[in-house]
């Protein structure tokens, strides 16, 4: 735990700095919802095809999930939100053209996460 996720368009992987992104997100992540670094994970996965609206050219999507054990206050889970999308503004590169629509959740993980760490 925490375990985040972060959905992208592919178009944008050439301006967005993951590495940078995962390591100010794991630091903000500590520093605002007590979490752990060395237990800090991110996933990026780029999809091929997105749409938005009607016809859905011109866009990009960028979504960021952490998901935390629970016992942190709503208020703890909206900061680390916004700390979510400040850091997107930081580590993501505008496209000429196309119009990004970035959001991010903080999440309690169900109450049957398990995990190991192993070989």
């Amino acid at each position: 735990m925490p375990q985040i996720t972060v959905d992208y368009s592919a178009e944008l992987a050439d301006g967005f700095d993951r590495p940078g992104f995962a390591r100010a997100l794991h630091e903000a992540t500590v520093e605002i919802a007590g979490a752990r670094q060395p237990a800090c994970k991110t996933l990026f996965r780029p999809a091929e095809d997105t749409v938005v609206g009607p016809d859905g050219d011109g866009h990009a999507i960028v979504h960021v999930r952490v998901g935390l054990l629970a016992g942190r206050t709503e208020e703890a889970k909206a900061t680390l939100a916004e700390a979510a999308l400040e850091l997107l503004r930081r580590h993501l590169k505008p496209r000429e053209g196309v119009t990004l629509h970035a959001s991010a959740e903080v999440e309690d993980l169900d109450a049957s996460y398990r995990k190991f760490d192993g070989e």
